[in-house]
């Protein structure tokens, strides 16, 4: 079991017209385990990509108070690739074009890069894994001797996104609106590969907007994000509450002083 920890977590930016710094975690505490599936709701700007992209390491945001725990741990002095070959992973709500590296040659390189050198996966039994993984999302074969997403839809971006996911098999997943432009058949797909994740070694914790995802992929907790706080928690149900009564009205029925505006800009 691997425990991932967020304690007190301030993080700052820097405003781009004023060049100060500017806080958009405001004390975010969070802890899973693997075995578990976790979301975050809110509206937007409240902080949730900023939390993903600094459990990442994304040098831009500067964690100015609190810790990230990953089994007792701190990564905050980590870079990026050693987080990942920790077993963090984050799909982004926008995938970056990478010319030159076809999507084979890139899941290869990334699963090596977890293993030890003296045990590097062989070409056969890669080929036949990602034979597997393709057809589990429903994705052609042509689709592996394409640069990395350059030239793919939206819905292609998402799809290669979890076969990643898939292939390098993470101890925890940060999916960061992976139903951002979907349409229900996409949708269908990429959370079946989310699913098939789903056990023991696997933990995941998803940001979204929209309850129609947990129906996929239905989460253990929910977590609800206002002004750079995590405010209340709560099952599945809290979830569906969300999308009948909107964010104000939980925000009213906390008390809560916030405006639902964009704060990360």
């Amino acid at each position: 079991m691997a425990i991932l920890q967020i304690k007190d977590l301030h993080v700052a930016v820097e405003d781009e017209e004023t060049h100060q710094q500017k806080e958009i975690l405001k004390g975010v505490n969070l802890k899973m385990q693997t075995g578990e599936i976790h979301a975050i709701m809110g509206p937007n700007g409240t902080g949730k990509s900023t939390l993903s992209q600094t459990i990442m390491g994304q040098p831009n945001y500067h964690v100015t108070q609190g810790d990230i725990l990953l089994n007792g741990e701190s990564i905050l002095e980590m870079p990026v690739d050693e987080r990942a070959r920790k077993g963090l992973f984050l799909a982004m709500q926008y995938p970056a074009e990478i010319q030159g590296v076809t999507n084979a040659e890139f899941l290869r390189a990334a699963m090596n890069a977890r293993r030890p050198k003296d045990n590097q996966i062989s070409i056969m039994d890669f080929l036949q894994e990602l034979d597997q993984k393709l057809a589990l999302l429903d994705m052609k074969e042509s689709m592996t001797e394409r640069y990395l997403n350059e030239g793919f839809s939206g819905g292609e971006k998402k799809r290669n996104e979890i076969l990643q996911l898939l292939m390098i098999k993470p101890s925890f997943a940060i999916l960061d609106e992976i139903d951002s432009g979907l349409d229900i058949d996409a949708l269908k797909v990429v959370s079946r590969g989310v699913n098939s994740m789903r056990g023991a070694n696997f933990g995941s914790l998803i940001i979204t907007h929209y309850q129609r995802l947990l129906n996929y992929i239905v989460p253990d907790t929910v977590h609800v994000m206002m002004g750079g706080r995590i405010v209340k928690d709560g099952g599945p149900e809290l979830a569906k509450k969300l999308e009948a009564e909107g964010y104000a009205g939980l925000r009213d029925e906390l008390g809560l002083k916030v405006d639902l505006v964009d704060e990360d800009k």
